[in-house]
């Protein structure tokens, strides 16, 4: 087994990967669309392409780094990479109490250096312009409509994340590439709802080193992308254990009982 230092440098590692690539593409996004005549209402620099197109971007610029940080560091720590998997696996009792505390430092600091990588690359407009790719509410969405999105959106990945990765029935190999593929489509779908932080570490870095640099001041939500993701993510780990789990098992049984009969 891995030792617990090398699984806390591969969540690091992990995350830092993640922070730099998917939020830097939205701040890429916001910084190419400035100066246009496009961010208005509703849009605000997003979207600049037109409908979905930017979101689609940006939503594949994450599925390409989740689905290669799994493969990279799956074997070492599971490749969490986002504080709401390792408490909702811990919650689900999958996840040792003792490892959760390095897990969640480990993805935080990550996430920190990921943003600050970010910045010292695109400069000072990284941040007043791009925001570093930090999510926030968009215009015309309450702040009700936000925290739902959130914690749909967190739902929805770590049922994924129970189906493909965690269940011992799952086909093997797959974990990376739909586990990236279902956060592309929530951002695709949730992305101008909420930014689709459905992370607290993936939010936490970039609001941090914004609120260094001059950029938007995004505390004062940040609670919606502390709280709404991890709330998700654990409703999904007991919703899989009391409804896809248990009716499998049971078909499994109906199934092997009818072979033999």
């Amino acid at each position: 087994m891995p030792s617990l230092s090398k699984k806390f440098f591969a969540e690091l590692i992990g995350t830092w990967m993640l922070v730099l690539v998917g939020p830097g593409a939205a701040a890429v996004t916001l910084m190419l669309a400035q100066g246009e005549d496009k961010a208005s209402g509703f849009n605000i620099g997003i979207g600049a392409l037109g409908g979905l197109g930017d979101w689609l971007g940006i939503g594949l610029a994450f599925a390409i780094v989740i689905a290669a940080a799994i493969y990279i560091f799956g074997p070492v720590s599971g490749a969490h990479l986002n504080p709401a998997v390792t408490i909702a696996l811990w919650a689900g009792k999958r996840f040792p109490t003792k490892e959760v505390i390095p897990y969640l430092l480990a993805q935080f600091i990550g996430a920190v250096l990921g943003s600050a990588t970010l910045l010292a690359m695109l400069g000072s407009a990284g941040a007043t312009v791009g925001g570093l790719g930090a999510p926030g509410p968009f215009p015309g969405i309450s702040l009700t409509g936000v925290f739902i999105a959130e914690l749909v959106g967190t739902f929805i990945l770590m049922l994924t994340i129970m189906g493909i990765a965690v269940d011992n029935r799952a086909p093997q190999g797959w974990a990376g590439l739909i586990i990236g593929l279902i956060v592309a489509g929530v951002i695709i779908t949730m992305g101008n709802i909420s930014g689709q932080g459905i992370n607290p570490a993936r939010t936490f870095g970039p609001v941090l080193v914004d609120s260094l640099a001059g950029g938007p001041n995004g505390w004062p939500v940040y609670w919606i992308y502390l709280v709404a993701p991890i709330i998700g993510a654990v409703a999904a780990v007991f919703v899989y254990d009391a409804v896809v789990k248990e009716e499998l098992v049971s078909t499994q049984a109906k199934s092997t009982s009818n072979s033999v009969g």
